[in-house]
């Protein structure tokens, strides 16, 4: 490929760094320029809501590559520069100054945004969301006391985010109080019987859970966020609030440029979007995923550390296709948790092991009795044979899954 080319990529966290990193590995040798919103070198988000906020890593320690490894790879990289256009027919995009940036391919890898929540008190000081490392570093400051007092935080959402930070602020002896509109956290993601386990570990360390709940509103008489308004008219005290409601993909730039999009960018098997010079990765990408036979969008880790090295062979014009099983992972307390797969709303869950000492396995299944999706808590052992299980795309007996004495590499024989 000739070295005259340009390669453009948006989205300067994980998942653009790496796709940087996996071109000059295929030896590309044209030019390649990553543009990216914030003044950080690009990171890993997962650990702002575990290691770095409970203070055990620093960001150095998750930031991808250092400053020099882009100047010896010659990856034109800027921070603070968000890309406001992208002309398709001319094949360009456009600063906020108007000035235009050619690309032979374009890579978008915008991640996504906390959603917004529609409430009276929302813009006043003392709210936070979290998504990049400043808005870390600022729940930190109003949550880490050093001066024997104990901080009050609540948050607004019991999902993997609201969840995490719960366990991390319990860390720094902060009073929490997590407010869910659901019947149990993270039903959406593991359903009433798992997110029962999860309401049950935060309570048993001392958080209160409030469940079913809705938020009036943010109280904020002057200015300042002094805790939330509950639609049972209880009121909850705090000297921070942290909104945690999910996450958008940033699908904006892509929209505007006439891509196919929804839900987020649709891309197929190779991550190439509508137009073949475009490949869309990580948050915002609905990709065909060959291993689940079906469309996926997932806000996973793994997605941007493991699809660029797709994305950058399309690129190139070499085959390739993203066919990893969905993976995630979370920290809380001392539970330790990996979830593998993909399940359908309607699955059934199974389970093998000690579900009240939070040391088990969990297995969704659908209606053939395939699993689709299993999750390993404080065993770490089992996620090869939990994959084999999934690809296998086998029926299995519900009752031997359950059973710990059968090996799980016999359950679908």
């Amino acid at each position: 490929m000739s070295a005259e080319q340009t390669f453009v990529i948006v989205g300067a966290g994980l998942a653009g760094a790496k796709i940087a990193e996996e071109l000059r590995a295929r030896d590309y040798a044209g030019r390649i320029v990553l543009f990216g919103r914030e003044e950080h070198l690009p990171y890993e988000r997962p650990p702002l809501s575990k290691e770095y906020f409970a203070g055990s890593r620093m960001l150095p320690d998750f930031t991808v590559h250092n400053g020099d490894w882009y100047r010896d790879h010659r990856v034109d990289l800027r921070l603070g520069t968000e890309v406001a256009a992208i002309d398709r027919a001319a094949r360009t995009v456009s600063l906020p100054d108007g000035s235009p940036v050619h690309y032979d391919k374009l890579a978008l890898a915008t991640g996504s945004s906390p959603r917004a929540l529609p409430l009276p008190g929302v813009d006043a000081d003392g709210v936070h969301v979290l998504r990049t490392v400043d808005d870390a570093d600022s729940l930190l400051t109003a949550v880490r006391r050093d001066d024997g007092t104990t901080a009050r935080l609540a948050i607004v959402g019991a999902g993997w985010i609201g969840l995490e930070i719960a366990a991390s602020a319990r860390g720094h002896s902060a009073h929490v109080t997590v407010v869910e509109s659901g019947p149990v956290p993270l039903a959406g993601s593991l359903g009433p019987e798992m997110g029962a386990v999860f309401a049950d570990l935060h309570r048993a360390h001392g958080v209160d859970l409030r469940l079913g709940a809705s938020v009036r509103e943010i109280t904020a008489p002057d200015g300042r966020a002094t805790g939330l308004a509950l639609g049972d008219g209880s009121t909850v005290p705090a000297d921070a609030v942290l909104v945690a409601v999910g996450a958008a993909p940033d699908v904006a730039l892509a929209q505007r440029a006439g891509l196919e999009v929804d839900g987020g960018v649709l891309v197929d098997a190779s991550l190439r979007t509508s137009d073949p010079d475009i490949v869309a990765v990580g948050d915002i990408a609905a990709a065909v995923n060959p291993a689940l036979g079906e469309r996926v969008r997932v806000e996973h880790w793994a997605n941007a550390l493991n699809q660029p090295a797709v994305a950058a062979a399309t690129m190139l014009g070499v085959d390739a296709a993203y066919d990893r099983l969905p993976y995630f992972f979370t920290d809380q307390y001392d539970l330790g948790m990996e979830y593998v797969g993909f399940a359908p709303r309607d699955a059934r869950v199974v389970t093998r092991g000690d579900v009240a000492a939070r040391q088990f396995l969990a297995f969704w299944l659908d209606d053939g009795n395939r699993v689709r999706a299993g999750m390993n808590v404080n065993i770490w052992d089992a996620g090869d044979d939990i994959r084999a299980l999934i690809s296998s795309g086998s029926a299995v007996d519900p009752n031997r899954l359950a059973d710990p004495t059968v090996p799980l590499g016999d359950v679908a024989r």
